[in-house]
């Protein structure tokens, strides 16, 4: 299977432009939307949302990533492999907590150009084509590249920070569980909020933290919406309190 993970949105002709060209390349193999919202412009955001959702695919998913402010400069076009999933985007930094993660890890920088490469739509033009390629089990033309070379080794394990506002309202973290005890105090935009296991461990109205399924600590409010009722934004800080 191919999946997307993109900032295009659902919304205009990106995200359909994308699944023909991959349709074009690999006609049947089934394409799942995973995120058409990631972090508008915003790699270090989305890399932490990437590397929380990516380990539910099976080995042999191939990754189609592109948050991509950097599109037609000199960033270059990377095929990754980590754990038996592949990954195809651009190098600045969306694979990094992919990378950091994995147990077996391999990077190269694609050779590889199609005859037409807009300037601003390698999403569609590059990166969608080596995917659907790769589904077909056909390795594109790259250089291979070590890992420090695409490091981001200043970014942290895990980021106190919201990355991504869900359709109810909730503002998950780029925190995982384990960084966080239960007992600790997480403050957003100045709230307070105490750990529940589960929503109707909350009163109705009140704003608590939980681990989600994928865990990432996220921010919520029991019938409501945590964005609109504590004012949270994707980028906001967040601190944890013993």
């Amino acid at each position: 299977m191919i999946v997307l993970f993109t900032d295009f949105g659902l919304a205009g002709p990106y995200t359909g432009q994308v699944k023909a060209a991959l349709l074009r390349e690999a006609p049947g193999v089934p394409i799942i939307d995973l995120f058409a919202d990631a972090p508008a412009f915003d790699p270090q955001l989305s890399a932490y949302l990437l590397a929380a959702y990516a380990p539910e695919f099976p080995a042999g998913t191939v990754f189609v990533c592109v948050v991509d402010p950097g599109v037609g400069t000199e960033r270059r076009p990377l095929w990754v492999q980590a754990d038996g999933r592949t990954f195809v985007g651009p190098d600045n930094g969306l694979f990094e907590l992919v990378r950091r993660r994995a147990v077996d890890f391999k990077a190269a920088v694609i050779d590889w150009r199609p005859p037409r490469l807009s300037n601003t739509f390698h999403g569609r033009d590059l990166f969608a084509p080596v995917a659907a390629r790769a589904a077909l089990g056909r390795a594109p033309l790259a250089t291979p590249v070590s890992q420090e070379e695409i490091a981001r080794p200043d970014w942290p394990d895990d980021l106190a920070r919201i990355v991504y506002v869900d359709v109810y309202g909730n503002a998950m973290t780029g925190l995982r569980a384990g960084s966080v005890p239960e007992s600790a105090l997480l403050i957003a935009n100045g709230y307070e909020l105490r750990h529940a296991h589960t929503f109707g461990a909350a009163a109705e109205g009140e704003a608590f933290w939980y681990v989600n399924s994928n865990g990432l600590v996220e921010i919520a409010v029991n019938r409501g919406r945590a964005d609109r009722d504590l004012e949270l934004e994707v980028g906001m800080a967040v601190e944890v309190e013993a």
